[in-house]
C-alpha cells in the first residue's frame, strides 16, 4: 500500500482519530511504563537473581543498548515495509520479551530478555509517532501529537506506582506479565482501525553494516566499564572489550561519512546549533539517567523505603514537567533557547547537589523532595528549548532525522553513564547492598552528575546563539512533553513539524 491520500486521511476528533490514538498511545505507553517500573523493581530483582550492581546495570543498559543502537534504523525499516506492519511486530516482540523477563530464572536471561525487549521498544517506538503523522491530516498532526504525548506521559507517571504495588505486594515478575494483555489490545485496534502506509519515495539499501557496527561499539564499551567495577582495567577481557567498542564506533563513523544511505547522516551535523543541542543532550541525560537510577535503588537499600514509595519519590519532578513544559516552550520561543537551556541544567547541577543531603535517616521533605523540584524545575527550561532547537537547526524535511538521531544519542548518552558513572563513583560489587558504602559513592555520583549539568549549561551558552530565520518560517506550537523517561526527541515531540 502506498502512503494515505490527503482526503483519506483522518480528522482529528472523530472515533477513528481515537482509535488510533489509542493504539499508538498504548503501544509506546507499554514501553514508557516498563522504563519506569523496572527502576522501582530493581533492588527485588537483585535480591531474588543474586545480581551485584553490575547485574543492576545490564538490567537496565541491555534494554537501552539495542534502543539507542536500532532506533534509526527501525524508523527506515517502517518506512519501507510499513509503518504499521513494523509497529505490531514491534508491540508483539516487545511482549514476548517481557514474557522471558517474567519468567527468567537466573540473571543471565533476565539480561538477555531485556535485550531483546529493547530491540521490541526499537521497532514500536518510532513506529507510533511515524503513524500519526502519515495517518492524520496535516492541519491535525499537532493536535494528534500532543493528545499522545499527553497519553504516554501519564503512563510514565503512574509507572511507580503501578511497579511500586505490584513489586510490594506481589512479586516483581509481574511488571512485566502486565505487558501481555497491553499489547494484546494494542495488536487488535491497531489490526483494525489503523491504516497503512509506507514511503515509496525510499531507496537505497537499510544500513545494517551501521547499524551492526553501532551496537558493537556501544556493547563493547558498556561491558568493559561495567566488568571493570569487578575486575580493574587492567583485566584483559576488560581491555579487549573497549578497544572492540572503540574501533566498533570508530568503523562506524568511517562507514556512515562513506555510505550512501547512512543511518546517521554526518552533514547533519554541521549545525553549529544542531550540534550544540546534541552535546547538550549527552552530558544532561546521561547525569539525568544515571541520577534516577541510583537514586531510586539507593532509597529502597540505604533509606528503608518500599517499592512504591521509593518510585513516588521522583513523582513531583514529573508532574513539573507535564504542567510547565508547554510554558518553557512558550518562552524559549520569545527569547530564544540560549538562556533557558543554560539555566535549565544549572538547576538540574543544584538539584544533583541537594541529593547530597539524602542521607540514612533524611526527611522526605526536607531532603529528597527539595532536590527533585529543584532538578524538575531545571528540566522543565531544558526540555521543551532543546527539542524546539533541535528541530529548527535542520531544514524540514530534515525533522525526522534529526529527531532520531538526538534519540539515539540521549539513549546512547544514559547508556554509558549508567556503565561508568558508578564504577568512578566506587560503587562495585555488592556495595550497593551496604548502606553506608552506597551512601559515599551516591554523594560522589552526583558530584559528577552535577560537573556533567554544568558542562550541558557551558556548552549550551558557547554553541546556542540566536536561530537562523528560515523564509516563511511560522511559530512552533508547543505541547506538553514526555515525562523523564523520554528524553527530547521523537518520542516527545514538540512541533506539528515532527515528520519522518
Amino acid at each position: 500500500m502506498v502512503d494515505t491520500q490527503p482526503d483519506d486521511r483522518i480528522a482529528f476528533g472523530t472515533a477513528r482519530a481515537r482509535w488510533v490514538l489509542a493504539a499508538t498511545a498504548l503501544g509506546s505507553g507499554m514501553a514508557f511504563l516498563d522504563g519506569t517500573v523496572v527502576n522501582v523493581a530493581l533492588p527485588a530483582m537483585g535480591e531474588d537473581l543474586g545480581a551485584d550492581i553490575a547485574g543492576l546495570q545490564w538490567i537496565v543498559n541491555g534494554y537501552m543498548l539495542m534502543l539507542a543502537s536500532l532506533i534509526l534504523l527501525s524508523g527506515s525499516l517502517g518506512d519501507r515495509l510499513g509503518r504499521r506492519r513494523t509497529f505490531i511486530a514491534g508491540v508483539i516482540w516487545f511482549a514476548l520479551a517481557s514474557l522471558v523477563c517474567a519468567v527468567a530464572p537466573n540473571l543471565e536471561v533476565m539480561i538477555a530478555g531485556r535485550v531483546l525487549q529493547g530491540i521490541g521498544g526499537a521497532l514500536l517506538t518510532p513506529g507510533s509517532l511515524a503513524i500519526l503523522q502519515t495517518a492524520f491530516r496535516p492541519s491535525d498532526r499537532a493536535k494528534a501529537v500532543g493528545m499522545w504525548s499527553g497519553l504516554t506521559s501519564v503512563a510514565a507517571a503512574v509507572g511507580p506506582f503501578v511497579g511500586g504495588t505490584l513489586v510490594d505486594n506481589g512479586s516483581w515478575r509481574l511488571i512485566f506479565v502486565i505487558n501481555l494483555p497491553i499489547a494484546a489490545v494494542t495488536v487488535l485496534v491497531t489490526l483494525r482501525h489503523v491504516p497503512e502506509t509506507r514511503d515509496e519515495t525510499m531507496s537505497g539499501k537499510l544500513d545494517v553494516a551501521g547499524a551492526v557496527l553501532a551496537t558493537t561499539g556501544l556493547a563493547g564499551l558498556t561491558f568493559g566499564l561495567i566488568s571493570a567495577g569487578d575486575r580493574g582495567f587492567g583485566d584483559a577481557l576488560v581491555l579487549t572489550s573497549l578497544v572492540i567498542g572503540v574501533l566498533g564506533l570508530a568503523a562506524f563513523v568511517e562507514v556512515e561519512r562513506r555510505s550512501s544511505h547512512p543511518i546517521l547522516p554526518p552533514g547533519i551535523f554541521t549545525s553549529l546549533r544542531f550540534t550544540g543541542a546534541n552535546l547538550v543532550t549527552v552530558v544532561v541525560y546521561g547525569a539525568l539517567g544515571t541520577a534516577t537510577f541510583l537514586l531510586v535503588v539507593y532509597l529502597q537499600t540505604a533509606l528503608g523505603y518500599e517499592a512504591l514509595t521509593a518510585g513516588a519519590a521522583l513523582l513531583p519532578m514529573t508532574l513539573l514537567m507535564l504542567t510547565l513544559s508547554g510554558y518553557a516552550g512558550s518562552l524559549s520561543e520569545r527569547i530564544g533557547a540560549r538562556i533557558p537551556m543554560t539555566v535549565g541544567p544549572l538547576f538540574m547541577a543544584g538539584g544533583f547537589l541537594l541529593m547530597m543531603n539524602v542521607e540514612p535517616g533524611a526527611k522526605y521533605l526536607t531532603a529528597i523532595l527539595p532536590s527533585v523540584v529543584v532538578l524538575g524545575i531545571g528540566l522543565v527550561c531544558t526540555v521543551a528549548p532543546l527539542t524546539a532547537t533541535v528541530l529548527s537547526s535542520v531544514e524540514d524535511h530534515h525533522a525526522g532525522v534529526a529527531s532520531g538521531v538526538n534519540n539515539a544519542v540521549a539513549r546512547s548518552a544514559q547508556l554509558m553513564a549508567v556503565a561508568a558513572i558508578p564504577l568512578a563513583a566506587g560503587i562495585t560489587g555488592d556495595s550497593y547492598r551496604d548502606p553506608a558504602a552506597f551512601s559515599d559513592g551516591f554523594q560522589m555520583a552526583m558530584w559528577i552528575s552535577a560537573g556533567l549539568a554544568v558542562a550541558g549549561a557551558v556548552l549550551a551558552w558557547v554553541t546556542l546563539g540566536p536561530a537562523p530565520q528560515k523564509p516563511g518560517e511560522r511559530p512552533h506550537v508547543y505541547h506538553r512533553h514526555c515525562a523523564l523517561e523520554s528524553p527530547p526527541l521523537s518520542n516527545c515531540p514538540s512541533t506539528a513539524s515532527t515528520s519522518r
